[in-house]
């Protein structure tokens, strides 16, 4: 059942398009991060893995419109029928599902980290990362990308639409990249959404020993807590798919 997911995946003509633009965004914007931090003066402490993960934060948005469209294509097109009609157990269908879009994010997010660290790394120069704390960095990094394709796959199939689906999640995610965040008050509730719950691991939420950016769970925590975000949509759209018609 996995293989002929995965056969659907590669018959979709946005799958290379949003893959690529993962990697394409997120390395774009690590090279312009690490050239201006390269030739421009810092001012204050400088962490160059803010610069290597930092465009990730819109590079993200093209593995989340994959996730989606994994399994939202099938309803706009109408297929969705067909494959239930094929596999009547819908619990063998969404398990099926979700790991072929498993298999692509893993390789996807691990390629498009990468892409963005090593990028980072040369345009950085002699201001680049030590490789101990870009490393377990990265390791974070690539959890969090394949965590969020998880999270969009459970919030595609409940509410059964693409459209729905990315009217919900790039908004969302948008405005947490433009660093609401931080934003005192705001920050309380915001920093426990999932878009937000990778940043500490990835360097991006500020230094964690100053009270205006810290957050209230550690890097590993965050990621937990992510996960926990990514079953509770996935369980959502199970339940939604085995309550509803097709």
């Amino acid at each position: 059942m996995i293989a002929a997911e995965l056969i659907k995946l590669r018959t979709l003509r946005s799958t290379p398009l949003t893959l690529g633009l993962a990697l394409l965004v997120s390395g774009g914007l690590s090279a312009l991060v690490g050239l201006s931090f390269r030739n421009g003066t810092v001012r204050g402490e400088f962490d160059p893995v803010f610069a290597a993960f930092y465009g990730l934060t819109v590079g993200q948005l093209p593995l989340v419109v994959f996730a989606v469209l994994a399994v939202g294509s099938e309803y706009r097109s109408g297929t969705i029928r067909a494959s239930l009609a094929a596999l009547p157990r819908r619990g063998r269908f969404f398990g099926a599902k979700v790991g072929a879009t498993l298999l692509v994010l893993v390789v996807a997010a691990l390629a498009t980290v990468a892409t963005s660290a090593v990028t980072a790394q040369l345009t950085l120069g002699r201001r680049r990362a030590e490789l101990d704390v870009l490393l377990p960095a990265a390791a974070g990094a690539w959890l969090s990308l394949t965590l969020i394709g998880l999270f969009a796959l459970g919030i595609a199939t409940l509410v059964r639409s693409s459209t729905v689906a990315l009217g919900v999640l790039l908004p969302l995610m948008l405005l947490g990249s433009q660093g609401l965040g931080n934003v005192p008050g705001v920050k309380v509730v915001t920093q426990f959404l999932p878009d937000q719950l990778g940043w500490v691991v990835m360097h991006l939420a500020g230094p964690q020993d100053d009270p205006r950016w810290a957050r209230d769970y550690g890097p590993w925590t965050g990621l937990a807590l992510l996960a926990v975000w990514a079953a509770a949509a996935l369980i959502a759209g199970y339940v939604n798919l085995q309550k509803r018609d097709a």
